[in-house]
């Protein structure tokens, strides 16, 4: 099907005097082009199609690693990717320009989306600077939504501590005088409903009487049916999922609804979904935003205020247009993330129990922290996606970690007092390892930026449920493909972090590896 639509596409450009017949290079063009964006030209009623131009030079983060620091690590990088699309995008952008094409430029990979027909892609596809035009599909948020489990039922009032952040130690950690103070923990939703109770005094916007919501929220969609509109220039969560998720991060309102793992953390955000549905491109917009935050007006972007921490509770399937080429765009973002020393917490997906089921970005990346769920019991959700990964062929093991996904109570954007239990999924797994690094960085602020580190603490203090085996693992062996490096706990991990502090204050990572038992 996709071919013979490949094959329509080039016979119309052949006849609208595009391309010549008598010119090899045309079936090098169509290799150079997502079969998604053909088959949209050759549906769509409009002609055209979205998709994300990506340069064939990138820039080259791997003076990165030898940098120490967040501040010193996310600057360095943030100028090598401003300097490598400024330099290579000019020409391209200009003649977006001049042919009056709708596009936007992106720095944190080599990208720029745009909109046109099947002359435009034709042209773009033959520029020497082009590597492919990749898909930009609408992807709606599927698989975490509020639901109940016969064994568990949803909880409607406060319970105090909810028994997930419990069932992590988080509390003991606390105890100790860690509670996420320092840390700026970020996510990109549906939104976020940042006056919330639970919320808004751990939001960084907020001083304690105003509030200023530059370098703090940003909104990558710009057109819009939902009730946020577009380009909302306060936090706004159209859907619910977004301040649910937050509320696992950082919430507290102090009034017995504690159900955020790192209550003293700070929190920005964005959204990156008009009503639960984003694309590449509005998923690549926030990720950018938060490793240069910028104004309202998107401009004047300052590294410094980047967090230390984002969590993705979403995902980008597959069989809904996110295909090798998007997979491939995105890929170079989430490494971008990585290197300027963000930790990109990325939520496994929804899928099991089959294994090879955590098969969409950003869950599939090596770059990504990915969180599979965990029930009250420590066994594994139902729906958890398992590994390895194959549907880029690497084989690679996930997820990385795994945090309690099943029946959590947490905020909603239902009003500033509202809460809901019972919703499932590895959306709500995910925070909860967003939350912890924010306790670790709490312990010790000269851990920022060092993602490798962060990580290895993660899955060295992991808790390791009774595992039956499966996915290419024998039972009892982690890491896994089912539960990953295990179950986190908080204050295990704190413990092992100060035993071996002297092993980490080493830049051998041979050194801090080795320490840890």
């Amino acid at each position: 099907m996709r071919m013979d639509l490949r094959f329509r596409v080039v016979a119309l450009l052949l006849s609208l005097g595009i391309l010549s017949a008598a010119r090899p290079a045309s079936a090098n063009w169509a290799d150079k082009v997502d079969p998604w964006v053909l088959d949209r030209l050759a549906l769509a009623p409009s002609g055209e199609a979205e998709f994300l131009i990506v340069l064939a030079e990138q820039a080259d983060l791997s003076g990165a690693g030898a940098l120490r620091g967040k501040e010193t690590k996310g600057r360095y990088v943030f100028e090598r990717l401003r300097e490598t699309s400024a330099r290579t995008q000019a020409p391209l952008l200009a003649e977006l320009t001049r042919a009056g094409v709708a596009h936007r430029s992106f720095w944190i990979a080599n990208l720029v989306w745009a909109k046109g027909d099947a002359a435009v892609v034709a042209a773009l596809a033959a520029r020497p600077d082009v590597a492919a035009l990749a898909a930009n599909p609408t992807v709606a948020l599927r698989g975490a939504e509020p639901w109940t489990t016969a064994a568990e039922p949803a909880a409607e009032s406060p319970a105090a501590v909810e028994w997930n952040i419990t069932q992590v130690n988080a509390p003991q950690v606390w105890a100790l005088g860690y509670s996420g103070q320092g840390v700026v923990v970020a996510g990109q939703d549906t939104g976020y409903r940042w006056d919330h109770a639970a919320l808004k005094a751990k939001y960084r916007g907020w001083n304690g009487t105003t509030a200023n919501h530059a370098y703090n929220w940003h909104d990558a969609i710009h057109a819009s049916g939902g009730s946020c509109g577009a380009n909302a220039v306060a936090p706004c969560d159209d859907h619910g999922h977004g301040t649910h998720t937050m509320g696992t991060m950082v919430g507290d309102d102090g009034a017995g609804n504690q159900i955020g793992m790192a209550p003293a953390a700070k929190w920005i955000s964005c959204r990156n979904m008009n009503v639960g549905a984003g694309t590449p491109a509005t998923y690549t917009e926030c990720w950018q935003w938060f490793l240069a935050p910028t104004d309202l007006a998107g401009q004047n972007p300052d590294p410094a205020a980047a967090p230390d921490v984002i969590n993705n509770s979403w995902g980008c399937d597959v069989d809904e247009g996110c295909d090798a080429f998007a997979t491939e765009a995105m890929r170079l973002v989430v490494e971008s993330v990585r290197a300027a020393g963000i930790v990109p917490v990325v939520s496994a997906g929804n899928s099991g129990s089959a294994c090879s089921t955590v098969s969409n970005p950003a869950a599939i990346y090596d770059a990504s922290f990915t969180v599979g769920s965990t029930t009250s019991t420590d066994a594994i959700s139902s729906f958890s996606s398992r590994g390895p990964v194959t549907v880029d062929a690497s084989n690679r093991m996930k997820p990385d970690i795994s945090a309690p996904g099943d029946n959590i109570r947490s905020s909603t954007r239902t009003s500033t007092t509202s809460y809901e239990g019972g919703w499932s999924g590895t959306s709500m797994a995910g925070p909860h390892v967003a939350g912890l690094v924010a306790l670790l960085l709490s312990a010790d602020p000269a851990l920022a930026g060092e993602v490798d580190r962060i990580e290895e603490l993660v899955r060295r203090s992991a808790v390791h449920p009774v595992f039956g085996g499966g996915c290419g693992v024998a039972p009892g062996v982690y890491p896994n493909n089912t539960f990953g490096s295990g179950r986190i706990d908080a204050l295990a991990m704190l413990q092992q972090y100060i035993v071996f502090r002297d092993g980490f204050a080493s830049a051998d990572t041979s050194v801090w590896s080795a320490a840890l038992p």
